[in-house]
């Protein structure tokens, strides 16, 4: 629907308005100058003058004789004497009957009266075409309302929403106003926006995440060469090499460092990290674990056969995590003791050392948060947090609990 038709139909209320004017105009005035009517009454009445049942009462009018007496009249109200006739602008005629004037003939034109029943036709006329004008402006006002005022706020509320990033929210499509078009182009640009701001997540996510990848799996061999240099100091005799041994002992202190600060730089805005678990034997777990106790603080150990679901390259985190702990805060002797219970192959790793606070083990997995034993040791608080993270994604999880002396993680795998 366009705006053509309603200016149309208002137009066409305006010229009705005027016709029925003018139409009503020209009926007082041919009531007033209508001399057949007036002819075929005066020739009724003269004709039958005395038989009162044979009169033509086309018109409204009186019949008095010469001393002013009614001799008939079609209705009261009306002019009944020359004096009122002249004041209302009524029509005097003679009465002749054979040529004998026997009285006057009242034609009653009330100016009043009609002025009045004039005044309420035209009154109605503007009621009736008022209320359908205001109808269609109503009407009018509704459509322009839902076809052009609503689309547009839905636009402006819209515009605003992706402003401010909310692309989760679709437009909804309507073709059936002026926007309708607009309507189906912006919400393709808020699906083509959120496709990008997807596509650069996943690219920036995946970037953080080799790095944090390749500065996690640094630390293992810098641990090692710190390692080896301070078996070296302590064995060698001669100063020149314990120099070197130096070197390279504070060498790997400052790349743990600067791993570290990589590290936690990457991790702390990746907001999710792929793991990929699959179906695999458990003899894979014994050689993870080796690799993450490389100062062979745990000893010897038995992983029961079965079949288990994880990421290895995960898992193989989760286990230098662990290690990498009890290391730095507890730097005791460690016990590995793998077992089946339930659903779960679980791995128990534990040390010797003071454990944590009881208070404070439900938060050791959150982010960057650490044990009060730790505050004099470097570390970013998220090795556990990775941990818990990487087993819930391979349908795990960990617990941590004080023994009496130690500290113990248990990893739990689910089996298949």
């Amino acid at each position: 629907m366009k705006k053509a038709p309603f200016i149309v139909l208002l137009v066409l209320t305006f010229l009705a308005e005027a016709l029925a004017c003018y139409f009503m105009l020209t009926r007082i005035k041919d009531i007033k100058t209508d001399p057949v009517k007036v002819n075929e009454c005066m020739y009724s009445i003269t004709e039958n003058f005395g038989d009162t049942s044979k009169y033509n009462d086309q018109l409204d009018y009186v019949v008095i004789d010469n001393g002013g007496n009614i001799l008939y009249k079609t209705k009261e109200g009306l002019s009944e004497s020359i004096n009122e006739a002249i004041q209302t602008r009524g029509l005097i005629i003679d009465l002749k009957v054979d040529g004998e004037v026997k009285g006057k003939v009242i034609f009653d034109y009330n100016i009043g009266v009609q002025m009045a029943e004039f005044k309420q036709n035209i009154i109605a006329v503007f009621i009736i075409v008022g209320v359908l004008q205001t109808a269609i402006i109503i009407f009018w006002y509704i459509y322009i309302k839902r076809s052009m005022i609503t689309p547009f706020t839905k636009l402006s509320d819209f515009a605003a929403r992706v402003a401010e990033g909310n692309l989760d929210m679709p437009l909804q499509m309507d073709r059936g106003h002026v926007f309708g078009a607009f309507t189906e182009s912006f919400d393709l640009m808020r699906s083509e926006l959120k496709k990008a701001r997807i596509a650069e997540k996943k690219a920036n996510d995946e970037k953080k995440e080799v790095i944090a990848k390749l500065s996690h799996d640094i630390k293992t061999p810098v641990a090692s060469i710190k390692s080896t240099s301070e078996v070296g100091m302590a064995i060698t005799k001669e100063e020149r090499t314990r120099e070197m041994f130096g070197v390279i002992d504070a060498k790997s202190d400052q790349i743990k460092t600067l791993v570290d600060n990589l590290f936690t730089s990457s991790v702390q805005d990746i907001t999710e990290i792929e793991v990929n678990p699959g179906n695999q034997p458990s003899d894979v777990i014994s050689g993870l674990i080796k690799n993450s106790d490389y100062l062979n603080r745990a000893g010897g150990f038995t992983v029961p056969l079965c079949d288990v679901y994880f990421d290895k390259l995960r898992l193989q985190q989760v286990f230098d995590n662990i290690f990498m702990n009890s290391y730095k805060y507890a730097d005791t002797d460690m016990h590995v003791n793998a077992s089946i219970s339930g659903d779960y192959l679980v791995i128990r790793i534990s040390d010797e050392g003071p454990g944590v606070k009881e208070e404070e083990i439900p938060l050791l997995k959150d982010k960057f948060r650490r044990g009060s034993n730790a505050s004099d040791k470097d570390g970013a608080g998220l090795g556990l947090y990775l941990t818990d993270y990487f087993m819930e994604k391979m349908d795990g999880k960990i617990g941590l609990k004080n023994l009496e002396p130690g500290f113990e993680v248990a990893v739990y795998i689910r089996t298949v």
